[in-house]
């Protein structure tokens, strides 16, 4: 574990029950801001989401698996598949189009251990994206399946935290210039909101 990562983990769990930890490490890693930064989406380089200040499913996922296994936890990486457009939120007319030109993406989530049952943890949304009518799971109780931002169009795939590598963004053009584009409308609304 990085120097980084131990600081935050000792910060985000000190003196507290394993329960209250899980709960502690998921809030934090939830209410970092929501954005797609590909160069964070790498099992060697996601530790850099705390200096970007925000990240996308994979970089948090990586980070609260690191964090869970710490806590002593097992846990699984859970791949979906699924498309950009059709993702329930009303998208500016530019956004909707570069939506529809790009193929299949996935979601990374996490699967962890509780209670000998195998629970959905998804740390993805942070709480200004609910705004936009999307999911954000704020009350999670650190017990139960959390909700995914997504709806899947095939089959969950799982994966060990040591097959991380397996775990590539999509990076062909239409992709970066759709993120590029999403990063920015996000941004946008972000202070639309923070101004009111």
């Amino acid at each position: 574990m990085t120097e980084i990562l131990l600081a935050k983990f000792n910060q985000w769990t000190q003196g507290k029950s394993s329960l209250e930890a899980r709960v502690s490490i998921y809030n934090m890693i939830r209410d970092i801001p929501y954005a797609i930064i590909p160069e964070l989406i790498d099992p060697e380089r996601y530790t850099k989401i705390f200096t970007a200040g925000k990240g996308s499913c994979t970089p948090k996922h990586f980070l609260l698996c690191e964090m869970y296994q710490k806590l002593g936890m097992t846990v699984l990486y859970a791949y979906y598949p699924f498309r950009w457009d059709e993702v329930e939120v009303d998208y500016p007319t530019k956004l909707r189009k570069l939506a529809r030109a790009i193929p299949t993406s996935y979601h990374v989530a996490c699967k962890v251990e509780i209670n000998g049952e195998l629970v959905l943890v998804d740390a993805t949304l942070d709480p200004a994206m609910e705004r936009l009518g999307l999911p954000v799971n704020k009350d999670w109780d650190g017990l139960s399946d959390t909700l995914l931002p997504i709806v899947s169009c095939g089959e969950e795939q799982l994966y060990h935290p040591s097959e991380a590598s397996h775990i590539k963004p999509r990076l062909d053009d239409k992709s970066l210039a759709f993120y590029k584009e999403l990063n920015s409308w996000l941004a946008k609304v972000r202070r639309s909101f923070s101004d009111q």
